[in-house]
């Protein structure tokens, strides 16, 4: 059932040709069954070949140097757990916030990998307890990390030209990201070879006091829009939104 959407996002989006995208159907699902078994090996803590290039590894670190914690914007492409190693090496907990029909799953995840010490997950609940343990997490100068491209139906959304089409994305992690004086870089890692794998961690992202809230959190979707699509076609084949993410 995803085929014809993901079809759609190679021959209207990216504008291959007919055949070359139905050839770019297999692709795209090859090296996700890929970054699937890579996620089990690194969860299953099996020895392996796997090399990383990290690429911007320093800004990740000014965010834990600067004391007040930060935020980490991602999206459902590349596998951003291979490189999950990366942010066991910042020496600080890492906070993942999701709703709740994905919180056990990945909260059993992310004990099998890290063994709950440096992980946690806050779960996005209607009554918006999640906003004040984002708050008390970044006062202990903790990470948070936010998927920003996927929403329930329902959820204020803000509408962003991506790829030449209008598509729509959640407010949420933007909004809360600019409530929080903190820094804030946009992450991605994607697989380069069947066990090489590229990080990227985008400069840092802070609301100036000149800024008001919705300036800011303009700016930091503009950014984080046009940093997913600059990836996005530097990597065409690890795009993992299986739905009709332009609604048209």
């Amino acid at each position: 059932s995803s085929s014809k959407h993901i079809y759609r996002y190679f021959r209207e989006r990216l504008g291959y040709p007919a055949w070359k995208s139905r050839l770019k159907i297999y692709s795209n699902y090859y090296v996700f069954g890929q970054t699937l078994l890579d996620k089990i090996i690194v969860m299953a803590g099996i020895g392996n070949k796997f090399t990383y290039h990290f690429e911007g590894e320093e800004n990740l670190r000014h965010i834990v140097a600067r004391g007040k914690g930060g935020i980490l914007l991602s999206a459902h492409v590349g596998n951003w757990e291979a490189a999950g190693h990366l942010l066991k090496r910042l020496h600080t907990k890492i906070n993942v916030v999701m709703y709740d029909g994905e919180h056990q799953r990945i909260k059993q995840y992310l004990h099998q990998v890290t063994g709950g010490k440096n992980f946690n997950v806050i779960v996005i609940k209607d009554d918006l307890s999640h906003v004040y343990a984002v708050s008390e997490a970044l006062a202990r100068n903790e990470i948070i990390c936010l998927h920003a491209d996927r929403f329930l139906e329902g959820n204020k959304t803000f509408k962003q030209n991506f790829l030449g089409a209008d598509a729509e994305f959640p407010a949420g992690p933007f909004l809360l990201a600019a409530g929080f004086h903190v820094p804030v870089s946009i992450v991605f890692a994607f697989k380069e070879t069947a066990t090489h794998y590229h990080f990227y961690g985008s400069d840092l992202l802070e609301r100036a006091d000149y800024e008001n809230r919705k300036q800011f959190t303009d700016k930091l979707m503009y950014t984080f829009v046009s940093q997913l699509e600059q990836k996005v076609k530097l990597y065409p084949e690890q795009w993992f939104n299986y739905y009709n993410f332009w609604n048209n």
